[in-house]
């Protein structure tokens, strides 16, 4: 519900908090991104008077089911949104390979690079995109959608809605997924802008005078260059995302094909028996390959937090029948490069030389071509990753698990293009200390998994709720999904771990920051919505005292905004102890977020009439919209409920927390709980109600 948050009574929360009723918005948040939006050039949308967009594909959510975004993918042209969808969904798995191979041999070559070396990462490679992607992903967790949007929390969504309630399990899954998505955000476009521009010290002539601090330069003007755009959105440059993207795939597969040519024994790597023996032989060696090898699916959860804009038939295609072809010519054809340097180095009798493998693959005369247009690909990965955390954001708001900040809409037309100007100067700072402190992709690449891989648990944890609990799954074949694959997410889980104090440690502080951001304002939240129950007058009490002694009557209307319909909210008792007057008409407004991703419009105003002069009014949002008052009220006048938005006052119920050394929570989470409160958002501009209708009445509490 919305409304009792630390800063007011009108605060847009889905009192996200374990034990709440499973009629209560159960936690989700699909990653979508802006980029995803502008390649939806088929879906026109009109406005429908309460905020939502009209002609939203289906794959937004409004068929549900599993084959939500078939939908989508013919009203909108599938080949269209395969296009778009490389150059999104497959952005950041799509630069794995500027980085992927080159750590993953390193890790090898501690005591010398051999044959069965070469093939055992590069079998490793491929395997972890067929088992992790393609099966895991593709054939099985893209098959959880809510109402067409995916990702991790929608799968939090799924799972507490088919227990019936939110439990305390799921609940915390959940939040853990959405923090270790913000240690991701600040990793990706560091590593991935560091590893373009390292490229350039393959160019003959430039190797010496490439150092890394220039490496780092060149790095920071690109990112700064990204963070300071985004505060005007990317719709216009967004349309170049997909086909810039399948050039970058193309440009991969041509390179592997040029070396596969000088030795096509590399693909021998397809069998797996290499994979297998190379784990096998290595031990605790093996494990640290497995972590870096793990580099090369990094992105795979953005093929379900997308679903919501491109469907999920699109993205499997795209995925299937081009990304995956041309990720493994590529990783085949760096493996058949390193076998001709191995052979190099035995004829010469020097030493194996570790070489930046992808820039490698490329003739002398392409490299800087080859730079730039890793550039651009690298910049898109970055982009999608962005702007998933200010949709992310947007989420967590709207369902209570962080405060109200500042979003802001940078196009008219695409529901999925926000800016989060706090986020976003958040995560330029996180990116930046980020890169000044590790300084090269291959530092960083040992901070990258650990974030990643525990998402991917969480993934696979829900996903068996939601398989036994919803799809009503035989415990045979749900143990048949969750045992094997619980075992390779494990494995790629402990094989990152080995690295955490070699970098590992940086996401896990990120999302333990986070992680406890969001529970100090959920259990804070929870703290001031019970005390508030405890010493207010409930409605119908009220109610039934002014008819006995009516006050003094004021002309207009009246809304009172509250998380809680069933009690007086603040600003009404403060209303009436110090102006002593009560309105004509009283309109008792709260507003709720669904767990759904939109809500449309015949269900987004509910009205409840109590007399005369009372009527409750629930409005209610999904989880990817944002709340706009006056047009949802607008809905009133069809149930008969009209009244002038311009003569009408917004009463909101201001407060002013202090901290208590005897409350539910430790002096320090008070404080913290405090500065939340102080930074979120003024509700008027966040419910978009206008400036001049609104009275606040404060009351201090202690939390």
């Amino acid at each position: 519900m919305i409304g009792d948050t630390p800063k007011d009574d009108a605060a847009s929360s889905a009192s996200p908090t374990p034990g709440a009723t499973s009629g209560e918005t159960a936690p989700h948040t699909a990653i979508s991104k802006d980029a995803a939006a502008s390649n939806k050039e088929a879906a026109a949308k009109t406005d429908c008077g309460d905020g939502t967009p009209a002609g939203e594909s289906a794959a937004s959510g409004h068929n549900g089911g599993h084959g939500g975004g078939h939908g989508a993918a013919k009203g909108a042209g599938f080949l269209a949104l395969a296009i778009g969808s490389v150059g999104v969904v497959f952005g950041d798995i799509g630069t794995s390979p500027l980085y992927a191979f080159k750590e993953a041999l390193h890790a090898a070559s501690h005591d010398g690079v051999t044959r069965s070396e070469i093939l055992g990462v590069v079998s490793l490679a491929l395997w972890a995109l067929i088992l992790v992607v393609t099966v895991k992903y593709v054939f099985f967790i893209m098959r959880a959608d809510n109402k067409g949007e995916g990702g991790v929390l929608s799968l939090m969504a799924l799972a507490m809605r088919a227990m019936g309630k939110r439990t305390p399990f799921i609940f915390v899954l959940g939040v853990i997924g959405a923090a270790l998505f913000y240690g991701d955000a600040v990793i990706t476009p560091a590593i991935s802008v560091l590893s373009a521009v390292e490229g350039l010290r393959t160019i003959p002539g430039l190797e010496d005078s490439i150092s890394t601090q220039m490496v780092m330069l060149i790095a920071i003007i690109m990112l700064l260059g990204l963070f300071f755009i985004q505060s005007h959105g990317t719709e216009k440059v967004g349309r170049f995302f997909g086909p810039i993207c399948m050039v970058w795939f193309a440009v991969m597969a041509a390179l592997g094909v040029g070396q596969l040519i000088t030795h096509p024994d590399i693909m021998l790597a397809i069998s797996p028996h290499y994979a297998v023996t190379f784990l096998a032989e290595h031990g605790l060696a093996g494990f640290i390959v497995l972590g870096a090898v793990f580099l090369t699916v990094t992105g795979a959860e953005a093929l379900t937090a997308d679903m919501g804009h491109f469907g999920r038939w699109p993205i499997q295609a795209a995925w299937l029948f081009f990304v995956l072809p041309c990720l493994a010519i590529n990783y085949l054809g760096q493996g058949a490069l390193a076998l001709s340097m191995l052979d190099l180095s035995i004829e010469s009798g020097a030493p194996f030389q570790e070489l930046n493998w992808f820039f490698e693959m490329a003739p002398l005369a392409l490299r800087l071509p080859l730079v730039l247009l890793a550039g651009a690909a690298t910049f898109i990965a970055s982009q999608a990753v962005i702007t998933g955390a200010f949709s992310l954001t947007q989420q967590a708001i709207q369902l209570g698990l962080l405060p109200r900040l500042d979003v802001l809409r940078t196009s008219e037309t695409q529901s999925g293009q926000i800016f989060v100007p706090q986020i976003n100067s958040m995560l330029l700072i996180g990116v930046l200390v980020v890169m000044l402190s590790f300084q090269t992709s291959s530092a960083l690449a040992h901070a990258y998994g650990l974030a990643v891989t525990g998402t991917m648990v969480v993934t696979t944890a829900m996903a068996a709720i939601v398989m036994r609990q919803m799809w009503k799954w035989r415990w045979a074949q749900v143990l048949a999904f969750v045992i094997p694959f619980m075992i390779l997410d494990l494995a790629f889980l402990t094989a990152n771990a080995l690295r955490f104090f070699t970098g590992g440690w940086l996401p896990i502080l990120i999302a333990t920051a986070l992680f406890i951001v969001m529970a100090t304002w959920v259990r804070g939240t929870q703290i001031l919505t019970e005390k508030t129950r405890r010493d207010s007058v409930g409605l119908n009490d009220l109610v039934d005292m002014m008819q006995a002694r009516p006050p003094h009557r004021a002309s207009g209307t009246a809304i009172f905004l509250t998380s809680d319909p069933d009690v007086a909210p603040v600003a009404l008792m403060h209303n009436l102890k110090h102006n002593k007057v009560l309105h004509e008409k009283n309109v008792i407004l709260t507003v709720k977020t669904a767990n759904t991703p939109r809500v449309a419009p015949e269900d987004r105003v509910t009205i409840e009439i109590i007399n005369a002069d009372f009527k409750k009014v629930v409005i209610a949002y999904g989880f990817m919209e944002s709340p706009n008052l006056p047009k949802a009220l607008g809905l009133c006048r069809k149930q008969g409920l009209k009244f002038d938005i311009m003569s009408t006052s917004f009463f909101l119920g201001r407060r002013s927390v202090v901290p208590s050394a005897n409350s539910g929570m430790p002096l320090w989470q008070d404080k913290l709980y405090i500065f939340l409160m102080k930074n979120a958002a003024n509700p008027t501009e966040y419910f978009h109600i206008p400036p001049g209708r609104v009275v606040e009445l404060g009351t201090q509490v202690t939390v």
